[in-house]
């Protein structure tokens, strides 16, 4: 039976379009109507919720999956709801930043990495931030269409 399908294995080399999409069906990521995403699994490429998914799927397969509230990216965590001081703020931006709530700003971590937070209160001396992923928490579509398996 030479002729079987490849199905995705943990480690399999793949080409796929893939899109994720809010319920309300608003696109956060597609690769359709572009190029399709060349990946492999177990190299974090895509979040180890979706590689799941992914795993014993035949080649040519074009599925729509629903995940639940929290699946994706995590379910939301108060903890991260943290204040800013202004200084912090000013200090991480650029001199004539002109901020939103609801903006999403980029911020120097200790130890040289960088997160990312939503503004949700500016304040003369503090400010709140979500350093919640922006879909930490959202029921999300994840449609993909399996081009081949390597």
């Amino acid at each position: 039976m030479s002729n079987a399908q490849p199905v995705v294995t943990p480690s399999a080399y793949l080409t796929l379009h893939y899109r994720l999409a809010s319920v309300d069906g608003n696109d956060i990521v597609t690769t359709f109507g572009g190029t399709p995403a060349t990946l492999m699994l177990g190299q974090g490429q895509l979040a180890p919720v979706l590689e799941e998914l992914l795993i014993g799927m035949p080649e040519g397969t074009h599925k729509t999956f629903e995940l639940e509230p929290g699946v994706g990216f995590g379910p939301r965590n108060p903890e991260l709801l943290r204040e800013v001081s202004r200084a912090t703020l000013d200090a991480n931006s650029a001199p004539d930043a002109d901020y939103k709530i609801g903006d999403l700003v980029d911020f120097a971590a200790p130890g040289g990495g960088r997160f990312a937070g939503i503004l949700r209160e500016l304040g003369d001396e503090t400010c709140l931030f979500d350093f919640n992923h922006p879909l930490a928490g959202q029921p999300l579509k994840f449609e993909v269409n399996l081009i081949s398996v390597l």
